[in-house]
C-alpha cells in the first residue's frame, strides 16, 4: 500500500480531530443525549411549547455534529483499509480520501462561526424608512430577497408579524428564519439599506432614494440567556386589529412590552392567545437586548443604552442601485456587482461572505 496516501490520510485524521475539538463536537454530544433523555419522561409533552423547542434544539444540534460525527467515522475506516495493504485498493482509497478531503474542507466553514450567538435561529424585522410608498415597496423587496435566500439555503422561514403600507409595499414586517448557523451567516445585514430606482408610483417616473432598516436578531428563546427583570418591562394588551379575523379581534390578545431602561418596544398581535402573544413579544425583547450587548460591547444588561435610531438610518451599509446604472455595493467591504436582479432574488452571499472574511481579518 502507498506510504504516502497512508501519511496523507493520517494527516487528514489529524486535523478531523483538531477540528471537532475545536468546535466541541463531542461537548454538544453530550447535551444532545441529555436533551434525547428529556424526550423519554413521560410528562414530556405535558408542555408541549416547551417540548416543541427542545425537539427543534434536537434537530438543530444533530444538523451541526451529525455530519463530523460521520466524517470521522469515514476517515476512522479508511484508515483500516489502508493498514489491511491490499493493493488492489489503492485507487479506489485514494479517491475516497479524496471525497472525505472535499467535504472536511466544507464542513471546515464552520470554523469561522465563532460568535456567541452565531448557531441561533434569526429574528429578521424590516422596517420602511424614508421614502415614502417607494420605501414601503422597498421593503417588500427586501422580504422577498431574504426568504429567496433562505429558500436557497435550504432554511425555513417563518412569518411573526406584517403590518401592509398604505398604497403598496410593507410598512414593517418580522420574520423567524431557521436554520444551521443562520444568524451567523446573516448577522451582516444588519443595517440600514439604500435603494436608488425610478419610482413606479411616480407619474412623472422620477428617479427616487428609499432607505429600509433591517434589524438581524439572535434568537434568544432560553430567558437565562438574557435575564430580563419584570421591574424594568410595562406590558400592555389591547385588541388585535388588521386581517386577523372576527375571533382575533373579538378579546384582547395583542399586547405590548416596553423595556423601560432602553425605550425598546416590542408590539405583537399575530397570535389569537395573549399568552401566545406576550410570550413572542419576550423572545423578540430578548433578541434585540442580546443584539445591543453585542453592538455596544457590553457585558451587563443594565449597561445598555437604547437604540439610537437616528444615526441608524443615516448610515447605511449597502446601496441598490438600478437607476440611471445597475450596481449593488456594499459600503463596509467595498464588494459591488452589476447583478442587481441576482441579489434581489436571494443571492447575498458574496456580500456576508466578504464581511465575514473581513472580520475574521481584523480580529
Amino acid at each position: 500500500m502507498s506510504l504516502e496516501l497512508n501519511k496523507l490520510a493520517k494527516e487528514l485524521s489529524n486535523e478531523i480531530s483538531e477540528t471537532t475539538k475545536t468546535l466541541k463536537v463531542y461537548e454538544t454530544v453530550s447535551k444532545l443525549e441529555e436533551l434525547e433523555k428529556q424526550t423519554q419522561r413521560s410528562d414530556f409533552w405535558s408542555d408541549s411549547s416547551a417540548a416543541q423547542e427542545i425537539m427543534r434544539k434536537i434537530s438543530r444540534l444533530h444538523s451541526t455534529v451529525d455530519p463530523w460525527l460521520e466524517l470521522s467515522k469515514e476517515v476512522e475506516d479508511i484508515l483500516e483499509l489502508i493498514a489491511a495493504n491490499d493493493e488492489s485498493m489503492i485507487d479506489e482509497l485514494t479517491e475516497q480520501k479524496e471525497i472525505i478531503q472535499k467535504k472536511f474542507n466544507e464542513l471546515k466553514k464552520d470554523l469561522k462561526f465563532s460568535g456567541p450567538y452565531d448557531t441561533h435561529n434569526v429574528i429578521l424585522a424590516i422596517h420602511a424608512g424614508a421614502g415614502g410608498t417607494d420605501a414601503q415597496d422597498w421593503a417588500s423587496m427586501l422580504q422577498r430577497m431574504y426568504i429567496r435566500w433562505a429558500e436557497k439555503n435550504g432554511f425555513t422561514v417563518k412569518l411573526i408579524e406584517q403590518s401592509s403600507g398604505d398604497e403598496a409595499g410593507l410598512k414593517s414586517t418580522t420574520l423567524e428564519i431557521e436554520g444551521m448557523f443562520v444568524y451567523g451567516k446573516l448577522k451582516s445585514e444588519h443595517g440600514v439599506h439604500r435603494l436608488v430606482r425610478q419610482s413606479p408610483f411616480n407619474a412623472d417616473n422620477l428617479r427616487q432614494t428609499s432607505f429600509a432598516k433591517v434589524d438581524v436578531l439572535p434568537k434568544i428563546t432560553e430567558p437565562k440567556d438574557v435575564e430580563i427583570s419584570d421591574t424594568d418591562i410595562k406590558v400592555d394588551v389591547f385588541r388585535a386589529g388588521g386581517h386577523g379575523g372576527q375571533s382575533v379581534n373579538t378579546t384582547d390578545s395583542a399586547v405590548r412590552i416596553t423595556h423601560i431602561p432602553t425605550g425598546i418596544t416590542v408590539s405583537i398581535q399575530n397570535e389569537r392567545s395573549q399568552i401566545q402573544n406576550k410570550e413572542t413579544a419576550l423572545t423578540i425583547l430578548r433578541s434585540r437586548l442580546a443584539q445591543l450587548q453585542l453592538e455596544q460591547h457590553q457585558q451587563k444588561l443594565s449597561d445598555i443604552k437604547g437604540p439610537n435610531q437616528s444615526a441608524e438610518w443615516g448610515n447605511q451599509i449597502r446601496n441598490y442601485v438600478m437607476h440611471p446604472y445597475k450596481q449593488v455595493k456594499d459600503v463596509r467591504t467595498k464588494v459591488e456587482t452589476s447583478s442587481v436582479d441576482d441579489v434581489l432574488d436571494g443571492g447575498i452571499a458574496m456580500f456576508t461572505d466578504a464581511y465575514l472574511e473581513q472580520t475574521l481579518s481584523t480580529n
